[in-house]
């Protein structure tokens, strides 16, 4: 790869910029040669400049080969990925060094030019574009063209950031800045924003991203748990093209609706309601029944909901999606242990719809619920009911000649689960691929080679804890040749 040879020269004085100002704090003022920074790439079909042409916000100006137009240089960074991200994001194209004139340099053998150099400038987007966005952006600091092409918009439909010591809100305003240099005050080009575990990422934060970037489809900002319902109800506000929401972890989160602005300007046809399709509160523990019933009826369009560790959530909470959210094809409420057989009957009114269904450690739930589910479901094609200690071989067995196409099945820790009910599992799901018998204390080697004997495509299959013996397991690995086993005998290798 090309060496940067040049040194953006000037220090950062009145004439610098706000963002680098803002960065000072936590950067050192010397300046280096090399910088980090953070962002992820897709391609687009969309391109605001040429790959040759840098900004012009950015380019030198003729005459000043360590100088730039906006009089803005390049600022080192500390140790922190926070001082990395800005000062790169900031710091202009390195410039070309020039030679003394009155200096005449020794003739040298001319080197072979990297193989990298001889690519074309649309080849370079497309190696960069696998790469992530504090790459990208020290590719940047690399020489003038890597500079042109590292802020190709074809290579930023997509921003993730992650760390805990990140200044999140810094990155995401100076980023959103640079990219809507050509389109000012707004950026049309960027649709995903992925910042995970930031602890650093507040409300500001997702404020300045809503507002710049109005095209965006996708979001995620797990664990960081400085957000709150207002910063969330003002990006799916002014963003109504999301359609994935990610605020696992965000535990001030509790409600997920439109302002009353943006209320009052949609359309009629529109009425109030989201576009999200993809929805993950895992571990939002504060959300209770009401703020669920806000997010069912503005959410209407769910396809994928996520509560996993809800703990407050009850049988109401569920009956409200069944009225408002009738498309939903995935739902998990694991450790959400209020949910009883009387939330498992309103589920089951999602009918055909449901394949994918996750009722892990709710305690309350037992064959009654299981019968409802099995009954009124029969498309589904996942269940995990790991820890639903009231379960039993009737359940097993109901659920197993109603449910003919289920794929994968968890009923670990199911102590009253027996030979008895894999027997008929094994003679109606003959398409079952992933199957977990974890801590199933009544299982023996009998009924896993009866499931083996039938259920060829077994391509999973988990007996740890599970009395079983070597002769078992070797007869479920002949049957099923791709059968991962996970096991707990240290007789079997």
């Amino acid at each position: 790869m090309g060496a940067n040879n040049g040194k953006p020269s000037g220090s950062e004085g009145k004439g610098s910029s706000s963002i680098s100002s803002d960065v000072s704090s936590s950067t050192d003022h010397t300046p280096t040669q090399a910088q980090k920074n953070v962002a992820t790439s897709e391609d687009s079909d969309l391109s605001m400049r040429t790959l040759s042409t840098p900004s012009p916000a950015l380019s030198c100006a003729p005459g000043a080969p360590g100088g730039c137009q906006n009089g803005r240089g390049s600022s080192t960074s500390s140790s922190s990925v926070a001082g990395e991200t800005v000062a790169l994001v900031h710091a202009p194209p390195p410039p070309p060094r020039l030679a003394h004139p009155l200096i005449r340099l020794a003739a040298r053998p001319q080197r072979e030019q990297a193989r990298v150099e001889r690519l074309p400038d649309a080849c370079l987007v497309r190696v960069f574009s696998f790469l992530r966005t504090d790459q990208l952006c020290r590719c940047a600091r690399v020489c003038r063209r890597w500079y042109n092409v590292a802020w190709d918009p074809r290579l930023w439909r997509a921003i993730r950031l992650a760390g805990a010591g990140l200044h999140a809100d810094r990155a995401l305003r100076v980023l959103t800045r640079r990219l809507c240099q050509d389109t000012p005050n707004v950026c049309l080009l960027l649709e995903t924003v992925a910042v995970r575990g930031c602890r650093r990422l507040t409300d500001r934060g997702l404020y300045a991203l809503a507002q710049c970037c109005p095209e965006l489809r996708r979001l995620e900002v797990a664990g960081c748990q400085g957000i709150s319902n207002e910063a969330v109800v003002h990006v799916v506000s002014l963003c109504p093209n999301l359609e994935h929401l990610d605020v696992s972890g965000c535990s001030k989160v509790t409600c997920i609706s439109l302002t009353r602005e943006a209320s009052i300007q949609l359309s009629p046809l529109h009425g109030k309601q989201i576009s999200i399709r993809y929805l993950d509160m895992t571990d939002c523990f504060a959300l209770e029944d009401e703020g669920l019933h806000t997010i069912a009826a503005h959410c209407t369009r769910l396809t994928h909901l996520y509560l996993r560790r809800c703990a407050r959530l009850t049988d109401e909470g569920l009956r409200y999606l069944v009225i408002y959210c009738s498309s939903l094809r995935e739902l998990s409420v694991s450790d959400c242990r209020c949910i009883s057989d009387f939330g498992l009957r309103e589920i089951a009114k999602l009918e055909a719809r449901l394949r994918y269904l996750s009722i892990a450690h709710c305690g309350r739930v037992t064959d009654v619920g299981i019968r409802y589910v099995a009954r009124y479901c029969g498309k589904l094609r996942y269940l995990n009911a790991r820890g639903c200690e009231g379960i039993t071989d009737h359940g097993v067995e109901y659920l197993a000649k109603h449910c003919a196409r289920l794929k994968s099945l968890d009923i670990g820790k199911c102590p009253l689960v027996s030979d008895s009910g894999l027997e008929c599992l094994a003679l109606n799901c003959f398409n079952l691929k992933r199957l977990s018998l974890k801590s199933c204390e009544s299982i023996t080697g009998r009924g896993l080679q009866i499931v083996a004997a039938n259920c060829f495509d077994l391509q999973m299959l988990n007996v740890q804890d599970c009395d079983v013996s070597v002769e078992a397991l070797r007869f479920v690995k002949r049957h099923c040749r791709r059968c991962v086993i996970e096991h707990s005998n240290p007789a079997f290798c």
